[in-house]
């Protein structure tokens, strides 16, 4: 930790480390209320795991025909909204079953990632990056799209935030209300999608699950509104990456592991709290 305080201040990166981290944090307690709300955490994953399809074939890309500009992130964008716009057309224009579709998603995503990597010529150190995450790696371009990414899904979920939230709720009052409820749940994917990317740069696709939904699970634990969940979700996902973070630098631990088990703690311990009735917690389901 002291020697994380005293780098800090020397090393760019490590101040670029945390400033994503913040950043990542935000849309993640802010989103992943929505989704331990709506309980689809499972659609996360998927929509995760096929990131590494968009990866591959923009690495792949860069290798092969030079194109610099074609990033992994930026393919992890548009693998994710891929995915989104995927699983919303399956949900309201098939009659196919979710959990075949998402595991679908999930495996088909993650195989055409492996196999564009393994075509992809020279060693591929970014793999592991991309799987476990490293936060130390992220570039002044990252965090400008970063940042960009952030804004966007802030600044949308505060334009429709009645209409989320009445989806989020009750589907078929909101239906009856006028709200497009298709439209606004096939929006609701993609800003997770983004959140996903967002949150892959942190701890990596096979983690970001955990970090999504174990801050906002521990908030919904001490608080019945969402917006104060949200808030206490931003809490817990900011003190979980920046601990994870300085824990993580002196001994040369993965800091995306450490992350995720900052975040099992926090949960661990809101549910204690709760059970020794030290904080009042959920006592009426989520509530607006």
């Amino acid at each position: 930790m002291l020697q994380f305080l005293r780098d800090f201040q020397q090393f760019t990166f490590l101040q670029h480390a945390l400033l994503a981290g913040m950043l990542a944090s935000v849309a993640c307690g802010v989103v992943g209320s929505y989704v331990t709300v709506r309980r689809m955490t499972y659609v996360t994953g998927a929509i995760a795991h096929c990131t590494l399809g968009g990866m591959g074939i923009a690495r792949y890309l860069q290798k092969t025909r030079d194109i610099d500009w074609c990033s992994p992130l930026l393919g992890a964008i548009l693998a994710a909204l891929a995915a989104a716009l995927a699983i919303s057309f399956m949900q309201h224009r098939t009659k196919a079953r979710q959990d075949s579709v998402l595991s679908g998603i999930w495996a088909v995503g993650m195989a055409v990632g492996i196999l564009f990597i393994a075509r992809t010529p020279g060693y591929n150190e970014d793999l592991m990056s991309y799987l476990f995450g490293d936060i130390l790696m992220v570039s002044s371009t990252d965090l400008l799209l970063i940042t960009l990414l952030d804004l966007l899904v802030l600044g949308t979920i505060y334009l429709c935030y009645p209409r989320l939230l009445a989806i989020s709720f009750d589907e078929e009052f909101a239906r009856l209300t006028g709200i497009r409820v298709e439209l606004y749940n096939t929006l609701f994917l993609c800003l997770v999608a983004l959140t996903v990317v967002l949150l892959v740069q942190v701890v990596g696709i096979v983690l970001v699950v955990a970090l999504l939904a174990l801050p906002a699970a521990a908030a919904s634990r001490l608080t019945f509104r969402l917006p104060a969940m949200m808030l206490v979700s931003v809490f817990f996902s900011m003190l979980a990456t920046s601990g994870g973070l300085a824990l993580s630098y002196g001994p040369d631990l993965p800091t995306g592991a450490t992350i995720i088990l900052i975040c099992a703690a926090i949960f661990a311990t809101s549910g204690l709290l709760q059970r020794l009735g030290l904080w009042s917690g959920n006592r009426s389901g989520s509530l607006p």
